[in-house]
Formats: C-alpha cells, sequence, structure tokens
C-alpha cells in the first residue's frame, strides 16, 4: 500500500523510493498489508469459529436451534449481499475510507456479540458484524491490486490468499480451544471480544499505513443498481442457508426463481445504466476478458466443493465420531499446515515454472486427499484416530494451498487496475455465493444419506446395546430394542441434532448408559455413510475445477504490467 502524498500531513515525510523502471514505491507498503491481512484473518475466523461454539451459546443463552442457526447464517447474508456494492464504494469514496468504516463497523459488533445478553442481540449484532465484513475485506483484494508494483503484487495476493485460506480452519481450532478453557468463566464470549483490541489496533495502524486510492475515473453511485443487488444476493442465500431447517417448503424454491429472476432485472438495468451514464455497479468491462470470466466460474465452483467439505466435516468430527470441540478443532487445524506447503511454495517457485498447471494438481491433489479421507472413514469408522486423519488433511490442505495462492492474483491480473475494486467484489461474491451453495447442496446430499443409512446404523449398534442390556442385568428388551431403532431413525431425520426424540428419553437409569453408548455408534456409522458420500462428491466437483484451469493462460498476464500510467489516481483520505 502506498503512503498519503497529502502536502499538509506529509511534507516532512521521506520521498518514497523509485521502483526500477516503474512508480515509487511506498516503505509503508508492508505494513499497510500486515493491517489488511489481519483483517482478512478476522472476517474469515468470525465465518467459522461460531460452528464449533454452538452448544455452549445455545445453553448460555438458552436459544432454540433455529436462532443459533440464524446466528450462523446472519453473518453470511449480511457479508454476502453487501459484497458487490462495497467493491464500488471502494472505487467511490476511496478504498482505505471504506475499509476503516468497515473494521471499524466490525470492532463494534464484535464487542456487541461479546456481551450479547439473549439470541436476538447476539443476532442482530452478527448480521451487523457481516455487513461491516463486506465493507471491509472487499477493499483487501483492491487495495493489493493496485498500490503492490507487478513484481510484489502476486506474492502479496498469494500470501493473502493462503493466510486467509487457512484462517477458516484456524477458527475451528481457535472456537475448540476457547471453548475448552472457558477463559474467565466467559465461556464462548472470548471468541468475539479479542476482536476489539485486535479492531482498535488495526484501524490506529491502518490509518497511519495505508494511502487512498480509488479508481481514477470515479464512477457515479448507482442508487437502483444497490437495492437490486442486494435483494437478488438475499434472495438466493437465505433460501440456500435456511432451506434445509425449514423442510425446503415450495415457497423457498419461490424464492430462487425469484432471485434468478431479479438477477437478471438488475444485469438488464445495469447494462442500460452503463450504455446511457458510462458508470454502473457492475461494470461488464470486466468480462471483455474470457479468461477473467472463465477464472470466476471455476472459483465459484472451487468454492462450492470446500464450503460443502468445510460444513459436514466439524460435524463428522464431534457428533459422528464423539470428539470434544477441542479434539476436532486441533486435529482439523492440521488441514493449515497442508496449506502453508502449498501456499508457500505455488506463487514464487512453482507458479513461474508451472503456470496454470499449479492450479491444475492443486484440484487433482486437493480431490485425492478427499477420497483418501473417504477409504480411510469407510475402513476404519468410529475408531478413527487423529494420526490417521493428519496425512489426508495435509495432503488436502496442500492442494487447497495451491490453489488459493495464486488464483486471486491471476484472476485480477486480467483485468486493469480502474477495474480491480469491481474484479475484488465480484469475485468475493462468487467465493460466499459458492459457499452457500456449498453448504446447502452437501447438507441436503449428507442428511439424506445419513437418513438412508439409519437402518443400517441401527443394527450394528444393536448389538453393543444388547451386551450393555445384559450386563445391567435387563431382560426384557423387545421394547427398548424396539424404542431404539424408533430413536437412531428419528435423530437421523430430525432437523435439531441437539434435541433428543421422545423415544431417547424415556430410560430409566438403568438403560440410559446402555442407550447413549449404543446411539453413539449408531450415529458414527450413519454419520460416516454421510461424510464419504460428501468427500467423494466433493472430490468430483474439484476434479471439473481443475479441468476449468485449463481454460485459464498459461502464465499470468497482469492487464496493466505494461501500462503503468493507467494506476488509479491517489487521493488523500
Amino acid at each position: 500500500m502506498v503512503q498519503d502524498i497529502s502536502a499538509n500531513t506529509h511534507a516532512h515525510a521521506a520521498p518514497p523510493q523509485e521502483a526500477p523502471g516503474g512508480p515509487a514505491l511506498d516503505p509503508k507498503r508492508r505494513l499497510a498489508f500486515a493491517v489488511v491481512l489481519i483483517a482478512g484473518f478476522m472476517d474469515l475466523v468470525d465465518t467459522t469459529i461460531v460452528n464449533v461454539t454452538v452448544p455452549s451459546i445455545q445453553r448460555d443463552l438458552h436459544a432454540d436451534y433455529a436462532q443459533i442457526e440464524w446466528v450462523i447464517a446472519a453473518y453470511v447474508l449480511s457479508f454476502a449481499a453487501l459484497l458487490i456494492l462495497s467493491g464500488r464504494l471502494g472505487d467511490i469514496f476511496g478504498r482505505k475510507r471504506v475499509f476503516l468504516v468497515g473494521m471499524a463497523g466490525f470492532t463494534v459488533a464484535s464487542l456487541l456479540c461479546g456481551v450479547a445478553v439473549n439470541p436476538e442481540m447476539l443476532i442482530v449484532s452478527r448480521f451487523l458484524q457481516g455487513a461491516a465484513a463486506g465493507l471491509m475485506v472487499t477493499q483487501i483484494l483492491a487495495i493489493l491490486h493496485v498500490v503492490f508494483p507487478p513484481n510484489e503484487r502476486g506474492k502479496a495476493v498469494a500470501v493473502f490468499g493462503a493466510v486467509t485460506g487457512s484462517s477458516a480452519v484456524f477458527g475451528l481450532a481457535l472456537g475448540g480451544v476457547v471453548v475448552q478453557w472457558d477463559l474467565f468463566g466467559w465461556e464462548w464470549r472470548p471468541i468475539f471480544l479479542v476482536n476489539v483490541p485486535v479492531g482498535i489496533a488495526a484501524l490506529i495502524a491502518g490509518a497511519l499505513v495505508i494511502r487512498e486510492s480509488r479508481a481514477p475515473r470515479r464512477p457515479k453511485l448507482d442508487l437502483l443498481g444497490m437495492p437490486l443487488a442486494i435483494a437478488a444476493v438475499a434472495l438466493l442465500v437465505y433460501p440456500l442457508t435456511e432451506g434445509r431447517r425449514l423442510g425446503w417448503p415450495t415457497w423457498i424454491y419461490g424464492m430462487i426463481a425469484g432471485a434468478l429472476v431479479l438477477l437478471a432485472v438488475f444485469l438488464a438495468y445495469e447494462k442500460r445504466r452503463f450504455a446511457k451514464v458510462g458508470s454502473a455497479l457492475v461494470e461488464f468491462a470486466v468480462f471483455r476478458s474470457r479468461s477473467f470470466s472463465i477464472g470466476m466460474a471455476v472459483w465459484f465452483l472451487f468454492w462450492i466443493a470446500v464450503g460443502g467439505f468445510f460444513f459436514v466435516w466439524t460435524l463428522f468430527l464431534q457428533q459422528g465420531l464423539g470428539w470434544t470441540p477441542m479434539h476436532a478443532g486441533l486435529t482439523a487445524a492440521t488441514f493449515a499446515i497442508g496449506v502453508g506447503i502449498g501456499a508457500g511454495n505455488a506463487p514464487d517457485k512453482l507458479v513461474p515454472k508451472f503456470g496454470r498447471n499449479v492450479l491444475v494438481a492443486g484440484g487433482i491433489v486437493n480431490a485425492i486427499g478427499f477420497v483418501a479421507f473417504s477409504v480411510l472413514v469407510a475402513q476404519y469408522g468410529h475408531s478413527l484416530a487423529s494420526w490417521q486423519i493428519i496425512p489426508v488433511h495435509i495432503v488436502s490442505g496442500i492442494g487447497f494451498g495451491l490453489i488459493v495462492a495464486p488464483t486471486l492474483d491471476l484472476l485480477l491480473g486480467q483485468v486493469r487496475s480502474e477495474q480491480a475494486g469491481n474484479a475484488s467484489g465480484l469475485l468475493n461474491t462468487a467465493q460466499q455465493l459458492g459457499m452457500a451453495l456449498g453448504v446447502a447442496l452437501t447438507g441436503v446430499v449428507f442428511f439424506a444419506q445419513v437418513g438412508n443409512a439409519s437402518g443400517h446404523a441401527a443394527a450394528e449398534a444393536a448389538p453393543v446395546l444388547k451386551s450393555a442390556l445384559s450386563s445391567a442385568g435387563v431382560t426384557s428388551q423387545d421394547q427398548l430394542l424396539a424404542d431404539f431403532r424408533t430413536c437412531v431413525w428419528q435423530r437421523a431425520d430430525s432437523v435439531d441434532p441437539s434435541k433428543a426424540p421422545a423415544d431417547c428419553q424415556k430410560k430409566s437409569p438403568k438403560t440410559a448408559d446402555a442407550f447413549g453408548r449404543a446411539i453413539a455408534r449408531a450415529d458414527s456409522v450413519s454419520y460416516s455413510s454421510g461424510f464419504r458420500t460428501v468427500l467423494l462428491l466433493d472430490a468430483g466437483i474439484l476434479l471439473i475445477a481443475a479441468a476449468g484451469f485449463l481454460a485459464l493462460p498459461k502464465q499470468s498476464r497482469p492487464a496493466d504490467e505494461a501500462a503503468e500510467s493507467t494506476e488509479p489516481t491517489e487521493v488523500t483520505a
């Protein structure tokens, strides 16, 4: 990031170093990079960290399952709805300014989440937190693209992609540790409160080290396009997020159809506005690049696969294998080791030599990791141990890192600097919608397979129950076994896995322990079946994405590389 050049505020600042054959370099750009990296890290940690703290939140706030789902969904909904808009706001009002507004809002919303006294307050605070993150995060890629020179830009974007990509996994581990340690007796609240001091420090540092930038030809604010875009995204993300909990009623499909219609209206309006005014919320010039258009579609497909995997992954580890949040989180964190290996080698060592083939290899390696994971689950089931999972985590993470590190730089390199905010917003939107669609699709597949496997699960767990009942001296077992089979089926078919069905509750103290152990065994069987199916499905999607990467340029050819005169005008804050 380049420093402020205002004569009033930086009259005595040292002159920036001149880059060989290019524009001046900012000595503070690496400090500014650290600030925006922290912001991206905080966002993705908060996207996933709630998943492993759900029981603690539910118990402390006396929330029902629908409210807990909204705590998770509220963030995704508001975040996705503001992505396209926030990219354009940065182009118009300045990326630094919008970034700092988003950071301030994120910090305040995190404080409100941490001190929430009831589920309603937490849900509203999560809406605000997601909206602020949407304002903040979109500016990051645009800032990196327009202020780093081409010889440094690729590495900067790659580091950002690697760190933020692994931060989603880090959020799972951190959430498990926080719940297990119960810091200060605050249970789940530190997962939000930690953002407050970090956010304040990032605000102060960002104000000092980030210089303002915006598009050289300041676009006009699209007052009609903004609500159309927000409504279209919200109408699409809401049913994908809430469909399963609501049982996929007809009106949910109507919302999806309405979102597609509204999207078509939005695109037609944007095209007409651009032809008439010369400025639109989405400027279609970015799609003149065939490489960018195809790349964004493949990026969307990639996040469908990994978004679905992240969703069912922790469900399997905690509800299927019965692991504690800390055990599940720390085991899941080993995925980040692989991400570090892949992302650490892709940008500087592999991509310059092999180009797009690195992305193709990443998709294949990630798919191999998922298939290997599926084989392990099939082989070992409920006895699966962390040491067996860690190698496939690392393999999958390497493939993931090979993709997330260089792809963003390659795709942003296909558009001119004045389109950086527009392209960044579109890529972030594609990522969020891909994750939402991945969660929805894999949720349907996973829970359908869990239900289908309930009969086999009950049959496999029945001997465990019989043995435990006999050891407890229970002779009349037929009705108990019938209740057990009903219990397994009801749990598999339940929208709310936190509530035990009636047939699981009406047990005497003498049989309760036997029932608990048998149900845990049945869960491991049914969840293993569902997880194996999802792993194979996601592996197939990753292979399709790997083939799609072949349509990208063999090497990244930044659109501005030979025309640095198009660098956006820098204005003071």
